[in-house]
């Protein structure tokens, strides 16, 4: 197409309506009027993505074994069994171990939680209909996905369901501009709102603006009403920056996520939420601080003006004429002391 001024025009109202259809989308939520043509895209392009992804990744139909680990979440060994037939499928090189760890920490941390799970593959990054932090997984409506459904992985918080077609979903990261969660810290029960930041740290808004809160401390999801779009208890990050507060009535800091968000490969979405909420249980274990260093015992000891070595519990432990590193350096007089280290 020349550059002409009609073409010119025709650029900048195609750009309009692009923007008026995300404002729209955004204010309208699950009500969106766009949402119908959002899953009519999934349909159409999933399966694509679908295809493409499994003709490139011999391994990938393997996790599809762990699909039935959504069923009711008490049975740890049904999954740990599913786990060690996954990991024969797999293979011994170096990708597929390193799947494999993935695989393992993600089913620990379901057990752990409680949480019925249903694993998929990351198969296309970002969504053909926007121009947000997403990713696209190989799991949809066939497989018991629905929208709003917190999706995690062995780290921890990967992010919610978004838009679902029959066969793929996509999936908005917890670090886009537009993702906001409520978090719960550990062992205070402080909570606030986390808000993503693209490759930033997180954002988090405490609702006590006087709250203590120090580098290192972590934070979890606090959970939804009805569980969505949030189950209880997902480790999001650590606390990395903490502002002051100013006397302001809420209070900001910085949180790094555990997740990294440019290397996903499998997660999990969680079709079952907990009986209870896992609290901090979650979490991964704090490592143990290094041990002091043993201080060396000081003895602190008096020559007698006959030469013998008295301790300060009034012991005869020696006698200077007895000991050849002291006969040189001391008098037997009443009035010397040496202190010796041992």
């Amino acid at each position: 197409m020349r550059d002409t001024r009609e073409s010119r025009l025709l650029l900048v109202l195609l750009i309009a309506i692009a923007f008026a259809l995300i404002t729209v989308d955004i204010r309208g939520g699950e009500a969106s009027p766009v949402d119908g043509a959002r899953q009519a895209a999934a349909t159409v392009f999933g399966p694509v993505e679908n295809g493409v992804a499994s003709a490139v990744d011999p391994v990938g139909n393997a996790i599809g074994a762990v699909r039935a680990s959504g069923t009711r979440h008490d049975k740890i060994a049904a999954l740990e069994k599913q786990n060690a037939e996954l990991k024969a499928k797999l293979g011994s090189d170096d990708r597929n171990r390193s799947r494999v760890r993935e695989l393992d920490e993600m089913l620990k941390k379901s057990a752990t939680g409680q949480y019925g799970i249903k694993a998929a593959e990351v198969i296309a990054i970002g969504a053909a209909q926007g121009f947000s932090w997403t990713v696209t997984i190989d799991a949809g409506s066939k497989d018991g996905v629905k929208r709003d459904m917190t999706v995690l992985n062995g780290d921890g918080l990967v992010g919610r369901v978004t838009t679902v077609g029959p066969d793929t979903a996509t999936v908005l990261l917890a670090n886009d501009p537009d993702f906001t969660v409520g978090t719960r810290m550990e062992s205070t029960d402080e909570l606030g709102f986390a808000t993503g930041q693209g490759s930033r740290p997180l954002a988090v808004q405490f609702l006590n603006g006087k709250a203590k809160v120090k580098k290192g401390d972590r934070l979890v999801t606090f959970g939804s009403s009805k569980d969505k779009p949030f189950v209880p208890g997902v480790p999001v990050g650590e606390v990395v920056r903490v502002d002051p507060s100013g006397g302001d009535l809420t209070r900001t800091v910085y949180v790094r996520p555990y997740v990294g968000f440019t290397k996903l490969d499998i997660v999990g979405i969680v079709v079952q939420a907990p009986r209870e909420d896992p609290r901090d249980m979650v979490l991964p274990k704090k490592p143990k601080a290094p041990a002091k260093p043993k201080p060396t015992p000081t003895v602190t000891v008096t020559i007698s003006p006959n030469g013998d070595i008295v301790d300060t519990e009034g012991n005869v432990v020696g006698n200077i004429h007895e000991s050849p590193n002291l006969s040189g350096n001391a008098t037997p007089n009443a009035d010397n002391a040496v202190n010796e280290q041992r």
